[in-house]
């Protein structure tokens, strides 16, 4: 018998038994695992709702089973992350996919980036708008054309090309999410989903996966920032800076103050850290996370996997939706600095 480490209502852990594989099945079973997160920020305790609590975990977990179910069976880590973000890009608490925040225009501009640890190949798509899945597509621009990365009217373009269905943009209002927008309307201040709003749905999802093959991938998903201008940019879309995966190092997915991620190229970093400096995956993504980043001002965090399975999950706000499950038994959801 093996104990899983889950959260309590309270942000502690009990411990439940359950039964895991034999000896001789582990042997034949290679390592699988794959953590996810639903955006880092002002996420004081005790300032969000029980209700809402439980409503953000229980997505998190669905989340999470998917992805894992596909690593279970066999199946790809790229799979399993554009599946985990898929997930969270069809639930309205997270600001990507259908709870993605209004630009100054009233509109969503949707960025998305998917990397394959294996190969180096990456796909990547910028502000567009209409898509429920912006992950899936990018991963089409990986897989479909010769290119790394679409933006705007070009991207859609090239999802229809390839039958995607342009959704209404009913299909992605939601009411907190307006009543956000009308705060900051026709003034030249923007707000960065994962601040200032202590109750409100916090940034951009993310995902990383080693599966039983041995290979890492990382994805990343992001409706940007509220009454965003000129069609700004962060790094969610941006390969080194918010999504980076290498079967040499690890694979990360960013969260936080997009700007400073990409001044900083933070995945590319924590990867270049275990690669020419020789540190731990913990080590490394602690150095960016909790040093490198701070030094030039930015908040935020990010999830992290190595080839051996190990997972790190450093933030430097005062939370961050997150979880992991992995096949040697261990599960966790957190919200809150443990």
């Amino acid at each position: 018998m093996a104990h899983i480490k889950i959260p309590k209502h309270n942000s502690g852990f009990y411990f439940l038994q359950t039964s895991l594989p034999s000896l001789a099945e582990n042997k034949a079973m290679k390592k699988f695992t794959i953590a996810i997160h639903g955006g880092a920020g002002t996420l004081i305790k005790g300032k969000m709702t029980d209700e809402k609590e439980i409503a953000y975990k229980k997505a998190l977990e669905h989340a999470l089973n998917s992805g894992y179910s596909i690593l279970e069976n066999g199946g790809s880590a790229m799979n399993a992350v554009e599946e985990a973000v898929k997930r969270m890009e069809d639930s309205p608490l997270f600001n990507a996919g259908k709870g993605s925040v209004f630009t100054a225009a009233g509109t969503h501009e949707m960025d998305a980036s998917i990397m394959d640890g294996n190969n180096l190949k990456a796909g990547a798509v910028t502000t567009v708008t209409g898509i429920q899945n912006p992950i899936s597509l990018a991963k089409d621009v990986m897989k479909h054309t010769e290119h790394v990365f679409l933006a705007g009217d070009g991207a859609i373009e090239f999802a229809k090309s390839i039958g995607y269905e342009i959704k209404d943009p009913s299909y992605f209002h939601d009411e907190l999410r307006y009543q956000q927008w009308q705060q900051l309307k026709d003034t030249d201040n923007f707000q960065l989903d994962h601040s200032l709003k202590k109750d409100s749905k916090f940034g951009t999802v993310g995902a990383v996966a080693l599966d039983q093959d041995g290979n890492i991938a990382a994805a990343t998903s992001t409706g940007g920032m509220t009454n965003k201008r000129f069609g700004r940019v962060g790094d969610s879309p941006m390969i080194g800076a918010g999504t980076y995966a290498n079967n040499k190092t690890c694979a990360v997915s960013c969260t936080g103050s997009g700007e400073y991620f990409i001044r900083g190229v933070i995945a590319y970093d924590v990867s270049a850290l275990m690669e020419y400096k020789g540190l731990s995956l913990e080590e490394a993504a602690s150095e960016v996370v909790m040093k490198r980043l701070l030094e030039i001002g930015g908040d935020g965090g990010l999830i992290a996997v190595d080839i051996h399975g190990n997972i790190t999950m450093p933030f430097n706000t005062e939370g961050m939706y997150r979880g992991m499950m992995s096949s040697d038994g261990v599960l966790e959801i957190s919200i809150y600095k443990n």
